[in-house]
């Protein structure tokens, strides 16, 4: 039996393909598809090795159970984006048939209301947070999805600062689009395990179950994150509509993708057998505890231990504690990112070395440590020179490679040091935690 991690090196963002069935009835799940730059060097040419490696014939489409998208967000959906435009071609090679695009499409699913606005609207209590006027708990999704069908805007209401950063998530919203109606153009089926509805976690959700067993259980986004970014949301669409409020096409050119604060992120389980991998996309350290919490996978204050960690967000410390790395443990821990916006970041790598120390684990990265800390350098230098410019109090130091380094941080730790593997950009980088995949 297969359950393997094929990690790709993916710039700034995550490209993942999951390897699970077994050698006569091989099965594949393709999760993200990093920023431009990424597809033709590396996902398609190992898509074509996979093809190859099958004997599949050339003119046959290489079957794929699953491409999830786990978030609306350039470093993530880029080159998913390029591989559906190859695949509506004449003669896309190889040419993939998929069953289900798993993604939550928010330009078609947030019109719905948070649990206030929809009584004060007289919608009655039904709502995101799962209680019905019964009293018993509804389905999130299901109302979600019910709630668009009939039509539903939610009332002016007042966005606290945190809930404005969502709006950053919108501004890739012409990507989501793109994205859904190359699916459908495509015969993917959206989020059929899930009724076509929205991928999250709740209390009534169950797990799904995919060929040959492989069992999938989301854990996040929550509600609540999906409550703040329906509140951006709307809030986004009355401010277009006003004399004062940008373009809809100037007000997406503002967003950065670099602040994206990725409350949208599908977080997954995946189990085979004995063996688990925690897929985390750029999701918060916190809201992950809270999501393993709320689907009884984690006690409270207690701690679970799987064998891959896809650690979230590149590695930026915005997203981590050493708490969390205490409380989930791993034996395989998967950083992705090239030193772009600092990432992978020192101070993550010093949790992870704080909560472990030296415990039997490794660390995947999918870069030379050369190459991230020359990226992480040249983004210390371009945010320094930001700060001064805007006559910051505070400007952060110059940048120092024994401070700031994550070489130096791997020479005063060797024992660290001997745990790091890194990505190859010419061969296959398996985390095999069955049977081993041949490709």
């Amino acid at each position: 039996m297969h359950f393997s991690l094929d990690v790709l090196r993916a710039r700034k963002g995550d490209c993942l393909m999951l390897h699970f069935g077994s050698a006569a009835d091989p099965h594949l799940i393709l999760i993200d598809g990093g920023p431009s730059q990424v597809y033709g060097p590396q996902m398609k040419p190992r898509l074509t090795r996979i093809h190859k490696a099958r004997n599949i014939a050339r003119n046959d489409p290489l079957p794929v159970d699953v491409v999830m998208v786990s978030h609306i967000d350039d470093d993530h959906i880029k080159g998913i984006l390029e591989l559906t435009k190859e695949q509506r071609g004449k003669t896309p090679t190889p040419r993939l048939q998929v069953t289900s695009l798993w993604h939550n499409s928010f330009d078609d699913l947030l019109g719905t209301q948070p649990p206030e606005v929809m009584r004060e609207a007289g919608f009655g209590t039904a709502s995101i947070g799962g209680e019905s006027s019964g009293g018993s708990e509804a389905d999130p999704a299901s109302v979600l999805a019910s709630s668009v069908k009939q039509g539903r805007v939610a009332r002016f209401m007042k966005v606290t600062p945190s809930e404005f950063q969502a709006d950053s998530v919108l501004a890739s919203i012409p990507q989501g689009r793109q994205l859904r109606d190359d699916a459908e153009a495509l015969d993917w089926q959206l989020n059929h395990k899930f009724n076509g509805n929205l991928i999250m976690a709740s209390k009534s959700a169950k797990s799904v179950t995919l060929a040959n067993g492989l069992k999938l259980t989301v854990i996040g986004p929550l509600q609540p994150e999906l409550q703040a970014l329906q509140k951006a949301h709307d809030k986004w669409l009355r401010d277009r509509n006003t004399k004062k409020a940008k373009s809809s096409e100037a007000a997406m050119a503002a967003f950065v993708d670099e602040s994206v604060p990725n409350l949208s992120s599908i977080v997954v389980l995946a189990e085979a057998g004995d063996k688990r991998m925690l897929l985390t996309g750029d999701a918060r350290g916190d809201k992950i505890l809270e999501g393993l919490e709320l689907t009884k996978l984690l006690k409270p204050k207690g701690k679970l231990h799987v064998e891959i960690l896809k650690v979230p967000h590149h590695g930026s410390d915005n997203n981590m504690e050493t708490s969390f790395f205490k409380r989930v443990t791993a034996d395989h821990y998967v950083f992705s990112g090239d030193g772009e916006h600092g990432n992978p970041e020192r101070k993550t790598l010093e949790m992870l070395l704080a909560a472990r120390g030296d415990d039997d684990y490794t660390v995947h990265l999918t870069y030379p440590v050369a190459d991230i800390d020359k990226g992480r350098k040249a983004d210390w230098e371009k945010e320094q020179a930001k700060e001064k410019s805007r006559k910051k109090k505070t400007v952060r130091p110059d940048w120092s490679p024994a401070t700031h380094g994550l070489a130096a941080l791997l020479k005063k730790n060797p024992k660290f040091n001997k745990k790091v593997m890194i990505v190859s950009d010419k061969t296959p980088h398996l985390i095999d935690l069955l049977d081993p995949v041949r490709i």
